[in-house]
């Protein structure tokens, strides 16, 4: 995979995450929505069918790591090359950033509503995380171990070689060929009912940090705080979670 390829491979795949995963809680938060108040459930299917879709696109030009964390725990696992991680970085944020404005477009006349100052409603939650009881240590804890909830099996899904599932040594590939982004987007929407409660699984730097500058810039009427002294607990947490799971696959092999 030459640089280019994972750049490009990355942008467009954190892009439909993040259309998937951002456009779903906008369906279910929104007024004038035909999704409002769907629910937590319809939420952690959305952010799985978003992971499946942006991971199967990704596939054939990088990878499709779609995270930081995941690319971080491949790098330390000695899968993806030290020397690739800057493009997909670049990618997943640039991705992230792109998703987060097809959104906005997307939604634009349920956000342009959002300006009647009797039905206006904060916006944050739609593009980002925020923990429901704000305590640092517990949150920066939680979102560690939601990741890796995602980064350590996904780490032992390579040594299934014979389904073609996970990451191969000596590859690029996040998720393998075949049914691996699968069995990943299903492990996400079981991470998001099993472990999304207390801080709405972040689990991604790019999927938080992209949206949250997003929605600073974007013109949203009555849009609320975008809460920048809860910003650095999900990009920390699943940083250490992926870099601790490829520790432990590392011990384990």
């Amino acid at each position: 995979m030459t640089h280019g390829s994972i750049f490009v491979g990355e942008l467009i795949g954190t892009a439909i995450l993040i259309l998937f995963g951002a456009g779903v809680c906008a369906a279910v938060t929104l007024n004038h929505s035909k999704a409002k108040d769907a629910g937590w459930v319809v939420v952690a299917f959305g952010w799985g069918f978003g992971v499946l879709a942006g991971a199967y696109t990704a596939a054939p030009k990088s990878g499709g790591h779609l995270n930081p964390a995941v690319t971080l725990g491949l790098a330390i696992a000695d899968i993806t090359k030290w020397g690739d991680v800057p493009y997909y970085l670049l990618g997943q944020m640039a991705g992230a950033i792109l998703g987060a404005v097809l959104t906005w477009l997307l939604y634009f006349a349920q956000f342009q509503a959002n300006a009647d100052e009797e039905t206006a409603l904060p916006t944050l939650g739609i593009f980002s995380t925020a923990p429901e009881i704000r305590n640092p240590v517990a949150n920066l804890i939680t979102e560690t171990i939601a990741t890796a909830g995602l980064v350590l099996p996904l780490l032992f899904f390579g040594k299934n070689l014979g389904t073609g599932i996970g990451p191969v040594s000596g590859t690029q590939t996040a998720y393998g060929s075949g049914i691996g982004p699968l069995l990943v987007a299903l492990l996400v929407v079981g991470i998001g009912l099993s472990l999304g409660g207390p801080t709405g699984y972040a689990i991604n730097p790019a999927r938080d940090l992209g949206p949250r500058i997003t929605h600073a810039l974007l013109p949203i009427p009555n849009k609320g705080t975008s809460d920048w002294g809860y910003a650095w607990i999900p990009v920390a947490g699943p940083l250490i979670g992926g870099a601790l799971s490829a520790l432990v696959y590392k011990a384990a092999f």
